[in-house]
């Protein structure tokens, strides 16, 4: 079994700011939820979740997202991961090609590799995947006779390489799937998290065609303990995934709790925690720039809840990754997120959401230290 060991300075794992779970009026909504509906904890929830919010999301989506849905077109599951297993199982079949962005989350290729997929990275940029890119491993695995079945993609505050796609490049990815018939998984968990500029449209909302399932969660925006999110699959899909989703419907108290929560205090809280990340993701960038200006390279995200850090090409985070753990420091070195398992070892992911900005300067200087140590830092 795996045992939660988290460093002081966890830079590892994208946790929330743990003193803004909002954990009064999240129990003050379970307490009214209880005293209004508590004789319905005798039947199992609706397989598709609770409706009311079922109906939030669709309401969210037409007015965050830029599509229109009704409360049946939304399967709720427990935080993105369920939703990603879902439509991975429901999706792929053992050799099936899979393309995704080089480097990705690394759930989503744990579950693609337990359904046997041959997953292959695109190459990307600031902007996100590169078109030609996409076109040619597509095209070359149609020479082989393995056409790709999906695009698995996170385009918003991309995890773990923070960039967002743009607009063109959304456009793109869609006229791509579509003349090449391939599905698209739009992965958009941490779209809420905006600290600066524009928000962009979904993929979900250039799609008319009906190629792309969308994922949504929340868990950054609660707490991911609260282990809720949902997946908005086309039409035709839905029927796949009711039964792959076993259990019947979602926890019913986190349910009510998020609903009551959603419809009260929402969308004041997402600016609350926006505000605070934004100070930890400044000081995180400030905080590489001054210990590690001079050799380092990293993402300047918009939002989200990561930073990638990127250091000379000798540089083995992988074999440092221990070391750092000795001196209280903890972050995820780049082949975890590498489609191939290996690459990226000069690469890793840093998360600033959990540590206080104390807490960031000094975990920063102290991984510096240690990178010094390993020679990292010769000019």
């Amino acid at each position: 079994m795996r045992t939660v060991d988290r460093a002081k300075y966890d830079f590892a794992i994208a946790y929330p700011d743990p003193a803004s779970v909002p954990a009064v009026d999240l129990a003050e909504c379970a307490r009214l939820a209880i005293l209004e509906e508590g004789s319905e904890l005798a039947v199992y929830p609706h397989d598709h979740g609770y409706p009311p919010l079922r109906e939030y999301v669709a309401y969210k989506m037409a007015r965050d997202r830029g599509f229109t849905i009704s409360a049946d077109d939304v399967l709720l599951a427990d935080g993105s991961s369920q939703p990603n297993h879902i439509l991975i199982e429901a999706l792929v079949d053992p050799g099936d090609v899979v393309l995704t962005e080089h480097f990705v989350y690394s759930g989503t290729l744990r579950t693609l590799a337990r359904f046997q997929a041959d997953v292959r990275g695109v190459p990307t940029d600031e902007n996100g995947i590169l078109p030609d890119a996409l076109e040619s491993a597509i095209v070359l695995a149609e020479s082989h006779g393995r056409p790709p079945k999906v695009i698995y993609t996170i385009p918003t505050f991309q995890n773990p390489m923070g960039w967002t796609m743009s607009i063109e490049r959304r456009k793109a990815i869609i006229d791509i799937a579509l003349r090449h018939q391939i599905a698209i998984i739009e992965d958009d968990c941490y779209v809420d998290l905006r600290y600066e500029g524009k928000t962009i449209p979904s993929i979900r909302s250039l799609d008319d065609a009906g190629v792309v399932s969308y994922v949504g969660s929340f868990s950054k925006i609660t707490g991911p303990g609260m282990r809720l999110g949902y997946v908005i699959p086309p039409a035709e899909l839905t029927p796949r995934l009711r039964p792959i989703k076993s259990g019947g419907g979602v926890n019913q108290f986190a349910a009510w709790a998020i609903h009551r929560y959603a419809i009260s205090h929402l969308d004041e809280h997402v600016k609350k925690i926006n505000d605070i990340q934004r100070i930890k993701r400044d000081t995180m960038l400030a905080a590489l720039g001054e210990n590690l200006g001079s050799v380092a390279k990293w993402s300047h995200p918009e939002g989200g809840l990561y930073t990638w850090l990127e250091m000379p090409a000798d540089a083995d985070l992988t074999a440092t990754q221990p070391e750092a753990r000795t001196v209280d420091v903890g972050y995820q070195p780049g082949p975890m997120f590498a489609p191939d398992g290996r690459t990226g070892n000069n690469y890793a992911r840093l998360c600033y959401g959990y540590n206080t900005p104390d807490e960031i300067r000094e975990g920063i200087a102290r991984l510096a230290e240690v990178f010094d140590r390993k020679g990292y830092l010769d000019a």
